[in-house]
């Protein structure tokens, strides 16, 4: 696997959580600079062979905003 992407959106307690699409990845963290490294951290667990970890991780942020009139 050469890439892995992650839906990034903001939590509604504050902060951001991640997901990996297609795999068993979960995490969070309070800004995007934690949220990288806890990201980094979640891959290298899941994926104990470096042989099969991906090369690059994707981050997709998704933000909702709503606003009035």
């Amino acid at each position: 696997m050469s890439e892995i992407v992650f839906l990034v959106e903001d939590d509604l307690d504050g902060g951001y959580n991640a997901r990996a699409l297609g795999e068993s990845i979960f995490t969070q963290a309070d800004d995007l600079t934690t949220l990288r490294k806890m990201i980094r951290d979640a891959v290298q667990c899941h994926y104990l062979d470096e042989q099969s970890r991906p090369k690059l991780i994707r981050l997709h942020i998704v933000r909702d905003e709503v606003f009035a009139l």
